[in-house]
């Protein structure tokens, strides 16, 4: 019978090639980053990063996880001493990639709730340097909060009682500040979650001298992550993977090829702390990552958007089997390479960075590992659309007259997809290939009633003109209202998958 991983166990595990293990000494080196969240993401990502760095002998330091929810118990990290297997699987620069991981950065997780105290005590660790989180977009929020409180309610309020105590313990001495590095996904994470921690603390009645050291020896950095982590393997690869490595492990997970972590700072002090950094390209630390925010927010996230529509329709269930089928694959990859990449390139994005970035984001469409559901992505279908790739479609404008005719489709295909039928119960179903889906967008009535009064034309342009949707009049660009009434006819007529290849010839002969 397998044993389970554990420290102990870890002493007989032989490799055979199939596993990268830690040594001995690195499930011995100092605690020096205080994580709050046991999250696969951060285990899939800052937690790699750490791994690698200490077996490459960079960082030479463990995370000390602070389980903030009441949720589920800490045991499976204890029994097996916060060891857990990371199975990477995807493809990278058109190479299959497949690495098990045996990682060693997780010294110990505590419970907020049944053991602050020792969290506290961490405070007082002199070679404590950074704080991480993910505590979900919600974590970042202010409320009202008690610091003294045995542990206070939120996030925040938890992050402040922390730097008290050791802004206390070392009678606030500047070298003591932390790096203090949340990767919630929102804007000027880092900035925001600083403008909390200093309200609560003026709420809290906080000394002075303790909010000035707050703002000057510590290091609060917006940061932007990226890597789809889906997180436990299923049940008989588990069992596989189990089978050949030799032991049990409850919290194994696995993680795609691509990885990103860029963090803001333009610090040497914030730079020489962060030394992990140097271990993989994957982490960038640069004054200003709104580069890396714009490539992911409208090559990745813009083009599952104006493809999801399309894909549902022509009944593809994910991304995955969207592009193992030839035209469909061949239609993604002209929008962004030959559309969307294009009209984001400016003095900050060079054409040579947009389409590096743009291969890499097929790459990861292609991962056979990660079962992605284009319906998922539909949710709030208008309102992505109008953050995501309204700015792109106007971009596009600024620069050329001609009408993109893959946005045109990728925006025809929304259309479409937003017919719908209502329910007794109040929920609105569209129907593709057969089959019902599910209508989840804030918008859905108003585009039942459109779709039931108007003819597609006119219906048309009725959505494009109007500006409370797109904060823009879209029937202002040349030819782009034709252009998604011929497309939306071409669907209603001739099918989905008859477009794509149709389109996807003519572009491809251009």
């Amino acid at each position: 019978m397998m044993k389970q991983l554990s420290k102990e166990q870890l002493l007989s595990i032989h490799s055979n090639g199939n596993i990268q293990l830690p040594q001995a000494m690195h499930l011995q080196l100092p605690e020096k980053v205080l994580q709050f969240g046991t999250g696969v993401l951060l285990r899939g990502l800052p937690d790699y990063f750490i791994d690698k760095a200490n077996k490459a002998g960079l960082f030479n330091g463990r995370v000390v996880v602070v389980k903030s929810t009441g949720k589920g118990s800490t045991d499976a990290f204890a029994a097996q001493d916060g060891l857990y297997t990371l199975c990477v699987r995807g493809i990278e620069q058109g190479k299959m990639v497949a690495e098990n991981i045996l990682n060693a950065s997780i010294s110990r997780v505590l419970s907020a709730a049944a053991e602050w105290p020792a969290i506290l005590q961490c405070a007082e660790n002199p070679g404590m340097q950074v704080v991480i989180s993910n505590t979900t977009e919600v974590g970042i929020s202010l409320t009202a909060d008690d610091v003294h409180a045995a542990p206070p309610a939120s996030f925040p309020g938890k992050l402040l009682a922390f730097l008290y105590r050791r802004y206390q313990h070392f009678k606030g001495a500047e070298d003591k500040g932390l790096v203090i590095i949340p990767t919630e996904l929102i804007v000027d994470n880092g900035k925001k979650l600083k403008e909390i921690v200093l309200e609560l603390a003026a709420r809290n009645n906080l000394p002075q001298d303790f909010t000035n050291w707050v703002t000057q020896a510590n290091y609060f950095c917006n940061s932007l992550v990226d890597r789809i982590v889906p997180g436990a393997l299923p049940a008989k690869e588990q069992a596989t993977m189990e089978q050949e490595l030799g032991y049990k492990d409850a919290l194994m997970i696995m993680a795609e090829a691509y990885r990103l972590w860029a963090i803001e700072t333009n610090s040497p002090v914030v730079r020489e702390r962060l030394s992990f950094s140097e271990a993989d390209s994957g982490v960038i630390l640069a004054p200003d990552i709104n580069v890396f925010r714009e490539l992911k927010l409208r090559l990745l996230n813009g083009t599952h958007t104006f493809s999801c529509g399309l894909a549902v329709l022509a009944g593809f269930g994910t991304v995955r089997q969207a592009m193992e089928d030839t035209a469909m694959e061949a239609c993604i990859a002209a929008l962004m390479l030959q559309e969307m990449a294009p009209a984001i390139t400016d003095i900050y994005i060079t054409a040579a960075e947009a389409a590096r970035f743009a291969n890499s984001v097929l790459d990861r469409f292609r991962n056979p590992h990660i079962a992605h559901q284009w319906l998922s992505i539909t949710m709030q279908y208008t309102s992505k659309m109008k953050m995501r790739n309204v700015p792109v479609l106007l971009r596009h404008y600024s620069r050329t007259q001609e009408v993109p005719q893959l946005m045109a489709l990728g925006f025809a295909a929304y259309l479409l997809f937003m017919r719908s039928e209502q329910t007794a119960e109040g929920a609105y179903k569209g129907t593709a290939n057969g089959q019902q889906y599910t209508i989840q967008d804030d918008h859905a009535a108003w585009f039942h009633d459109q779709w039931k009064r108007l003819e597609p034309g006119v219906l048309v342009k009725t959505v494009l003109s109007n500006t409370e949707l797109w904060g823009t009049d879209l029937t202002a660009l040349k030819g782009f209202a034709p252009a998604v009434t011929g497309m939306l006819s071409a669907l209603l007529q001739e099918g989905p998958r008859s477009v794509i290849k149709k389109v996807n010839h003519v572009k491809m002969s251009v």
